[in-house]
């Protein structure tokens, strides 16, 4: 009957544990979204991106997405992706910003950059506000290829100049 008891008390101990690192891991994850003006910007792509991703600025979290859309009107916008993204009031961007699918790291996941510009004119912050410049993510497999096929070009030539002429 002893070794019951023990058992049932380890248990607790474990669930109660259990609960502490998941509050922990809850409070210091930083997954609420941002409340505050809505902000919009095409892309051709936006592989990785999703709602709740994170929008930062020099790697300071400063809104969400939002949302995607794909706009299939006919027209010059046709097929490209519209991203809609919550910044914090206290951040005002100039009319030059880019905007950039940006890589956390070489495995890891996306978020959305924010370069801001140098202009004076200051973004709307009425939910009509636009970012006009924008960068598609750069694809791994785009980038290998690159790879690739610079080098048989260099290669080629480099094989050329190496041969010894024959006089």
């Amino acid at each position: 009957m002893g070794h019951n008891v023990f058992e049932t008390i380890l248990g607790a101990v474990v669930l109660a544990l259990a609960a502490l690192f998941l509050t922990f891991a809850y409070s210091s994850a930083d997954l609420h979204k941002v409340k505050g003006y809505v902000l919009t910007a095409n892309f051709p792509m936006v592989d990785g991106i999703k709602d709740g991703t994170d929008v930062k600025i020099n790697g300071v979290k400063v809104g969400s997405v939002a949302g995607l859309k794909l706009n299939t009107d006919p027209g010059p916008n046709q097929y490209l992706v519209t991203v809609s993204m919550t910044l914090n009031p206290s951040v005002q961007l100039p009319t030059d910003t880019i905007a950039l699918v940006s890589s956390e790291s070489l495995l890891g996941g996306k978020y959305m950059s924010l370069e801001p510009g140098v202009d004076e004119t200051i973004i709307k912050t009425d939910g009509t506000g636009r970012v006009t410049r924008t960068q598609a993510p750069m694809r791994l497999d785009d980038l290998i290829g690159q790879l690739i096929y610079s080098n048989k070009r260099g290669d080629s030539s480099s094989n050329k100049a190496a041969e010894p002429s024959h006089p």
